[in-house]
């Protein structure tokens, strides 16, 4: 279908009402306003946005891309992209130095497949004042030869790396990961004000999961929040589930830092897509109850259940409405902005984020309530919901 047409085409520069997209081998070679006769599929009803890019997610649909197991892999990738995630990130655990090492090979692989787009290690050189759920036992400062182990072990996969930039050896770690060409992120930090900015200076440019996990602001040390939403360098990763973060604190960031630096993340596990029940995250047992996921036995929050849809209706409910109730043209670029161009912007890949030419035709059909109809990758049709 080389010319799609839709009740709504909303990118992250216009809101086309109807719109079309015309892709050829796979690419986008044009899109605008109005009905094309020519189309070969119209969705008079549908919106088309541009496919979801998570760039923080641990699994679902029963699938982890912490198992040493590409079948939970490719599970995990599937119950996402059936959410209009087409582009993805995997994003590791803390682990041990080899089994660190076997999952980063394992991924690279798939990488090279195509199945993800890179890998993201959050952990092992966290803080323990601030490992939230992961394996305590296993967290460690960063020494060089294990940084440039696991880096040349991705062969180019790591795309990011949380580091506390606190740790010894937390700085040297930033700058190497940077030098590597990958994204150096701030995130399980205790670190002080003056320490985040050292960190963004050596070049962390990505906040993980802003706010959680980290030291909280307080009035004497503001610690790494205010650092890293002061600076417009640095994109702030989001999980505006409902559950780790307060929509109003969502909605303040917004406001002050501004819509565009935001990057929402689902921090997903396994659970994702499934119901209430007993899962793992790396080496810890989870318990989900009501949708939400927490260690085993304790009150500590373990990655979300959510997806990148439901993200995107936080957002675009949270853009404001017009006085019909229904989400003004400026909800949709933000939410578009959200969830798939400021995180593709983030990494790097100028080829995904957007409907425009030039990009791979990577597109999510939405109806009426914003719930996932279809999803295509390169032009084709792959899923629904």
């Amino acid at each position: 279908m080389p010319i799609l047409g839709a009740g709504r085409v909303a990118t992250s520069t216009a809101v086309h009402s109807p719109g079309w997209i015309e892709h050829v081998d796979g690419r986008i070679v044009g899109i605008g306003a109005g009905r094309r006769g020519d189309a070969d599929l119209v969705l008079p009803e549908a919106t088309v946005v541009p496919g979801f890019v998570d760039i923080h997610v641990h699994g679902g649909g029963g699938g982890s891309y912490t198992d040493l197991d590409e079948r939970s892999v490719r599970r995990a990738r599937a119950a996402h992209l059936a959410h209009g995630t087409t582009t993805t990130m995997a994003s590791l655990v803390t682990a041990d130095l080899d089994r660190l090492l076997a999952s980063v090979a394992l991924l690279a692989d798939l990488a090279d497949e195509g199945v993800i787009r890179g890998i993201h290690l959050e952990g092992p050189w966290i803080s323990p004042v601030r490992g939230g759920a992961h394996d305590h036992d296993a967290l460690r400062a960063p020494r060089p030869a294990d940084v440039e182990r696991l880096l040349a072990t991705g062969r180019g996969a790591v795309r990011m790396v949380t580091i506390a930039p606190e740790l010894p050896g937390g700085l040297d770690a930033v700058r190497r990961i940077t030098a590597a060409g990958a994204i150096a992120a701030v995130g399980h930090t205790d670190a002080t004000y003056a320490q985040t900015l050292a960190a963004i200076e050596a070049g962390a440019r990505v906040a993980t999961h802003l706010f959680n996990a980290m030291r909280p602001l307080h009035h004497r040390e503001p610690g790494p929040v205010l650092a890293l939403a002061s600076d417009p360098e640095v994109t702030l990763e989001m999980i505006a589930d409902g559950t780790h973060l307060h929509p109003a604190l969502y909605r303040e960031v917004v406001r002050t830092a501004g819509a565009d630096r935001i990057a929402l993340v689902t921090d997903a596990m396994a659970a994702a897509g499934l119901g209430d029940g007993e899962y793992r995250l790396g080496a810890l047992a989870v318990t989900v109850h009501d949708g939400v996921a927490h260690v085993a036995g304790t009150d500590i929050i373990a990655g979300s259940t959510t997806t990148m849809d439901a993200l995107f209706r936080a957002a675009l409910a949270a853009g404001g409405g017009s006085p019909d109730g229904r989400p003004t043209d400026a909800a949709w670029l933000r939410a578009v902005r959200q969830t798939s161009t400021t995180p593709a912007r983030a990494m790097g890949w100028d080829d995904v984020g957007d409907l425009a030419p030039g990009r791979r035709a990577d597109a999510v059909v939405l109806d009426a309530d914003a719930r996932v109809t279809g999803v295509i990758v390169a032009g084709d049709p792959v899923a629904s919901a």
